[in-house]
């Protein structure tokens, strides 16, 4: 196939719009959590970012795209190693030469989608986690669980490779990730959530969000780069890519209105951490389902998203398991939703060319999705438990509960997000008195709330 000049402009796009997500993620979840926790939830979206990148490229696009050496469970981790081999032209008709983009842009589009699937699984240990088992966490995470379901989900065969098995021999429909992101990383939170226990004081304290005008311009900023996320996935600059750019539009827009809608009928309000939510609960929910729904269909997957996620995030509190910032709630039930969904409302008429159930497909790719679920489920759940675990008995993954009730991001990173203290010193300065010092615990107390 030979390289197409469009196609690489869009995916080159696509690829910087799935990085924004990443700051995006950050301020959303930063102006979730509590103050004195800003910046080390921050650093753990920016942390997991560059170590994502790293591991990708050495060794995590071969486990997940490299030709599959067990079965259609995983490729070999051998094969494009640090990508050398992705360097040069692919000649046209051989191996390499299947795409209309370099596969080289390809693969690190790829990596981004792990990086934003890693980063999302943070969100679960807000508050309370120490950043060096963090970071270890996520590094081995990436090879065992991420790599792994990628391969299963996302590598399709083609002539002379032969790829996972979901896709493949199962016949699992999922565009965007709606299993390896959305389902893995909401699976792996609840797994580290129960690894890490409760925060101190949760189900008593307030815990509210302590910038809400952040978490709105992250929202905006993850919608923005979704685009690159689902219609990049297109991989050309096509009908496919708009009729996905479409469909993620009206799943958005109408999960806002669904998750506003309970709120307003259960609570009152209609808030703007319920608009944020609901927007991204569409979001996820159209990530697997966007090629294969109409317009209509997507309206419907974001309106129903929205309900259910708003509804689900209540369940941390009835269960006892402390997820932080719903990546439970939103991201593995939305993704469920999702998933199963194509089950229900894929239409033959959209790009995937599927029906679903109510398009008179019957109940076979309703059975196909509903195994994905499961699987994907369990094996995300389970192996990140097993490496939390580890990584727990090792490191720790708590910081001591003092250190949690006086500010994380003072003792972990000797840093306050919002230093109170700025004015105050110049003047002393002036006066010909020592000004504090910018990293002074003592100097900075007064701004951790």
């Amino acid at each position: 196939m030979t390289v197409s000049a469009g196609d690489t402009a869009w995916l080159l796009a696509s690829t910087a719009l799935v990085l924004l997500m990443g700051p995006g993620l950050a301020l959303f979840y930063g102006g979730m959590v509590r103050s004195k926790s800003v910046l080390n939830m921050m650093m753990m979206t920016f942390g997991a970012a560059a170590a994502i990148v790293v591991i990708w490229v050495l060794v995590g696009y071969s486990l997940a795209f490299g030709d599959d050496v067990g079965g259609g469970l995983l490729g070999d981790p051998l094969q494009h190693l640090g990508l050398q081999d992705l360097l040069a032209v692919p000649a046209r008709g051989s191996a390499d030469g299947w795409l209309s983009v370099p596969v080289i842009l390809f693969a690190v589009f790829q990596g981004l989608f792990c990086v934003i699937t890693g980063a999302l699984v943070s969100g679960a240990l807000a508050d309370r986690a120490r950043f060096g088992a963090w970071m270890v966490f996520v590094c081995v995470w990436t090879v065992a669980v991420y790599a792994p379901v990628a391969h299963w989900v996302f590598d399709a065969d083609r002539p002379g490779h032969t790829g996972g098995w979901l896709v493949n021999q199962v016949g699992l429909v999922d565009f965007a990730g709606g299993t390896a992101v959305e389902i893995v990383s909401g699976a792996s939170a609840l797994a580290l959530a129960l690894v890490a226990g409760r925060r101190v004081g949760f189900g008593k304290d307030p815990m509210r969000p302590h910038n809400l005008t952040n978490v709105m311009l992250g929202a905006g900023l993850l919608w923005f780069g979704w685009y690159g996320f689902n219609a990049g996935s297109a991989l050309a600059a096509d009908h496919t890519a708009a009729v996905v750019l479409v469909n993620t539009l009206c799943a958005g827009s109408a999960g806002i209105l669904g998750w506003l809608l309970l709120e307003r009928l259960r609570d009152g309000h209609a808030t703007s951490l319920g608009a944020a939510s609901g927007l991204v609960a569409g979001l996820v929910a159209i990530t697997p389902s966007c090629s294969s729904l109409s317009p209509l269909g997507a309206l419907l997957m974001g309106l129903v998203a929205g309900v259910v996620c708003s509804l689900a995030i209540g369940l941390k509190y009835r269960w006892g398991y402390d997820d932080s910032l719903d990546v439970v709630g939103v991201h593995l039930v939305g993704g469920i939703v999702g998933t199963v969904g194509v089950g229900l409302l894929a239409t033959a008429a959209a790009p995937a060319g599927v029906d679903g159930l109510l398009y008179g497909g019957g109940v076979d790719q309703l059975g196909r999705q509903l195994l994905a679920v499961a699987v994907v489920l369990a094996y995300a759940f389970v192996v990140s438990g097993v490496i939390g675990f580890v990584v727990d008995r090792v490191m720790g993954f708590r910081v001591d509960e003092e250190h949690e009730v006086s500010g994380i991001d003072l003792v972990v990173h000797a840093e306050s997000a919002y230093d109170f203290h700025s004015t105050s010193s110049g003047t002393r300065s002036v006066l010909g008195t020592r000004p504090l010092p910018p990293h002074d615990p003592d100097a900075m107390r007064g701004s951790t709330r």
